[in-house]
């Protein structure tokens, strides 16, 4: 009975529905908003005590298909899931795409229960999971590589290597050559290798500023000599979960991108580096069922010309670049490393310059260590 009495309690149920990170709605016979959980009042800003005095229509068009579901929802009693319904509106905002279940509440007759489901979430986790996948297909062609190409290669560099002992000094040129664009070659299958490994990733609580700023220094005393640096940190930020080695390497590679991108305005060229917590979407961690949120925002913004629009959706596929000798690899390393530790990467990209946006989990005190056994943790 005390269990009972519990779960029907309505403060329980409504600290549940706000800890939902989606905004719920429930609309009465008449069309007013009976509910709203915390993520609802942001979605039509508005507090929950403004929201039972108004009506849905107050808030979207007269002819938005969303009424029309609600309407459909109440007469049928059926539930219904529509995907990239328009709610623009000036109360709510411009460009406002969701996804939206509605469906009926069986002890509330004709009241209709709505669930937003925000396209930029949404179009988050479709990107994580195609990032994903294009890492996963280099996976398979690095190993393919490894044992079909490397062997011949390795014969034909020794074969290059007997024949210049024996020709002429105007053939040796092109032994040379052969050498040479065998470890080219080579070099490029070794960068590919890296896909390959599937081993799980050690994660511990590192302090993304430290890893930053030595990503920095690596780059000002290399390849970004004469770009100016800025950055914007939040100082209250906690660890990342994470593994520090793979986290310098993706930054090295978004850096390194960023550097590239505006080498061509020299020292108008510019680099920001932001740091920020923000609640983030939830998402499976690979090999787990448990979900994590990504509330770490790490930022890599520079005011290069943009990417062109024709390559823009396939930033993340390898092999493919703009540069003319880049192989294309390194913005798929950057997808495959996030996705490993269970986070997303983002781009944003216009005539004023790109961001990429990592969002990963954070450290909580109460996570054993990796590689921590049950046994150490509870001594």
């Amino acid at each position: 009975m005390t269990r009972k009495k519990e779960v029907a309690d309505p403060s329980l149920a409504e600290s549940l529905l706000n800890a939902i990170q989606q905004p719920i709605a429930l609309i009465d016979a008449d069309g007013s908003i009976a509910y709203a959980n915390a993520d609802a009042e942001a979605l039509f800003r508005s507090s929950a005590s403004v929201l039972k005095r108004m009506k849905l229509a107050d808030f979207v068009p007269f002819d938005s298909p969303m009424i029309a579901l609600v309407e459909q929802v109440r007469q049928h009693g059926a539930p219904v899931t529509e995907y990239r319904v328009d709610i623009s509106s000036p109360r709510i905002g411009a460009d406002r795409l969701v996804d939206l279940y509605v469906g009926p509440v069986p002890d509330r007759p004709e009241t209709v229960l709505v669930v937003f489901q925000e396209r930029s979430m949404a179009d988050k986790i479709e990107r994580q999971m195609t990032h994903r996948g294009a890492a996963r297909s280099v996976t398979g062609l690095a190993a393919m590589l490894a044992h079909e190409i490397k062997n011949p290669l390795s014969g034909i560099r020794g074969a290059a290597q007997l024949l210049e002992t024996s020709v002429e000094e105007d053939d040796r040129s092109l032994t040379r050559l052969i050498m040479d664009e065998t470890d080219r070659i080579v070099g490029l299958v070794d960068r590919m290798e890296i896909f390959s490994d599937e081993r799980p990733v050690e994660k511990t609580p590192v302090n993304i500023h430290v890893v930053l700023d030595h990503v920095r220094a690596i780059a000002k005393n290399g390849f970004a000599k004469t770009i100016r640096f800025e950055d914007s940190y939040d100082p209250s930020l906690p660890p990342v979960f994470a593994n520090r080695d793979q986290l310098v390497q993706i930054f090295l590679n978004l850096i390194k991108n960023a550097a590239e991108a505006v080498s061509s305005k020299g020292k108008d060229g510019r680099i920001t580096l932001t740091t920020a917590f923000r609640p983030g979407i939830r998402l499976s961690v690979p090999g787990s069922k448990e979900k994590v949120s990504l509330p770490m925002e790490f930022c890599v913004h520079d005011n290069g010309p943009g990417v062109p629009d024709d390559m823009f959706p396939y930033i993340f596929d390898p092999f493919i670049t703009s540069k003319i000798n880049g192989s294309g690899l390194g913005l798929a390393l950057v997808a495959k490393l996030v996705g490993e530790h269970g986070g997303v990467v983002e781009c944003d990209s216009s005539s004023n310059g790109t961001t990429f946006r990592v969002l990963m989990p954070a450290w909580k005190e109460d996570k054993p260590l990796s590689g921590e056994t049950k046994a150490e943790t509870t001594q």
